[in-house]
């Protein structure tokens, strides 16, 4: 699978495995699919509930873990300095790790944006630490972004934020990639089967031989979004993960571009 480098010269894998959502009864056979097909990259949280769960199965897989990329992200609750390390600290123990690949700040707290600031300065001490190899946000716009290049001393590595054909986010993505972020992008295929059934995505689907999935994840690769697709249903797990030996061309992206309606399918 492809990787990119984030600005800091760490290598990120481009297609993850999201673990929203599963529950931790179903996480051991979901991580174990996952890694059995190829995945090395797995995206967490701690408001996720299931950071235990998915802590023994990353134990259980025997892969070594310099092979692996982990990401988690501080939940909102868990804002400023102090409460920042702590959490980190509970991520890490949950996850049975000695160190993180990528922490984020979950959400920006707009309505006390100096809290997600300390957050930011506990980030940048984790990362001064060695206890995290990477640091940035997720769902950060423009202006949150630039409130933190203001005051960092290690700017943000990547925002991760909402990105399917439905929500191309052009200006927010370039902005990100004009800065020095990787993007990354969650519900990357969207919610159900509204984008899958889209007459343009089913159409590259019938010209590639491909699914109307793997086209979409096949788009998020080719414009450079880092994503992590997520099913429970371990041959459609197989199958997000089976988008190279091909790509799109320059007009069948901007087709996909082309159908951006700024709509969120999530909470914003």
């Amino acid at each position: 699978m492809e990787t990119t480098q984030l600005s800091n010269g760490v290598t990120i894998p481009m297609l993850g495995f999201g673990t929203y959502l599963i529950d931790s009864k179903d996480v051991p056979a979901a991580i174990k699919t996952a890694l059995d097909a190829g995945y090395r990259h797995l995206d967490c949280a701690h408001i996720y509930g299931n950071e235990p769960a998915v802590g023994a199965a990353i134990k259980a897989s025997g892969i070594d873990r310099s092979d692996l990329f982990i990401t988690s992200k501080v939940w909102n609750a868990d804002q400023g300095y102090d409460k920042t390390l702590a959490a980190f600290d509970k991520t890490l123990a949950d996850l049975q790790l000695d160190y993180l690949d990528l922490y984020l700040i979950h959400w920006p707290n707009e309505e006390n944006f100096e809290l997600t600031l300390d957050t930011w300065r506990a980030l940048e001490t984790l990362y001064q630490q060695k206890k995290v190899r990477a640091i940035g946000v997720s769902n950060f716009s423009e202006s949150q972004l630039e409130q933190v290049f203001a005051m960092a001393k290690v700017k943000p590595m990547v925002n991760q934020i909402e990105r399917h054909p439905y929500k191309v986010q052009a200006e927010l993505g370039k902005f990100d990639t004009d800065n020095g972020l990787i993007n990354e992008g969650y519900s990357p295929i969207g919610h159900g089967h509204l984008i899958l059934e889209d007459p343009v995505i089913t159409k590259l689907a019938e010209k590639y031989g491909k699914s109307p999935a793997q086209i979409v994840l096949r788009w998020q690769v080719d414009t450079g979004f880092v994503v992590f697709p997520k099913s429970s249903k371990p041959a459609r797990v197989k199958e997000n993960f089976e988008i190279s030996g091909f790509n799109l061309t320059a007009a069948e992206i901007a087709e996909i571009n082309a159908l951006d309606q700024d709509k969120h399918l999530n909470y914003d």
